[in-house]
């Protein structure tokens, strides 16, 4: 979603005489707009393929506009419910980065975690089958074992 469309949504539904409370789905989803149009931006900005110009300004134009409906909902907000109402849900955004930043470093040791137990298996399985047959091996050469 486009958060200018993101913003539109929160607009419509505060002159319908929804609350903000009620809004959370789109004020959610306004700033996983914003902030998936800052982190495309900054992915083709760094991106050693970025030469493509059209793209580039593409990039730009929807950070531009992530950062400018940023700017109307802060001020959408602080308008109707107050300048604290807008610092409370910029803590509570800080909040839930922070538990979905937890939440990925967690998920990422967990996969290390797994990787090595297979690593692991998997490396004990092979010296038990090149023990076997190598005791294998060893008793067919001493004649005990014919083939």
């Amino acid at each position: 979603m486009d958060p200018l469309t993101a913003l539109a949504a929160i607009k419509t539904g505060v002159a319908a005489g929804k609350q903000l409370h009620n809004l959370s789905k789109e004020i959610a989803g306004f700033f996983d707009a914003t902030d998936s149009a800052k982190k495309a931006h900054a992915k083709k900005k760094n991106s050693v393929f970025a030469s493509a110009n059209e793209e580039a300004m593409a990039t730009w134009t929807q950070a531009q506009n992530a950062k400018t409906a940023e700017a109307e909902l802060r001020e959408f907000i602080v308008n109707t419910k107050g300048f604290s109402a807008y610092q409370d849900l910029l803590k509570v955004r800080r909040e839930v980065i922070a538990q979905r930043k937890e939440a990925e470093r967690q998920a990422a040791i967990e996969a290390e975690e797994q990787r090595e137990l297979v690593m692991t298996i998997a490396a004990i399985l092979l010296i038990i089958i090149t023990v076997v047959g190598g005791f294998g091996f060893w008793l067919q050469m001493k004649g005990y074992i014919e083939i």
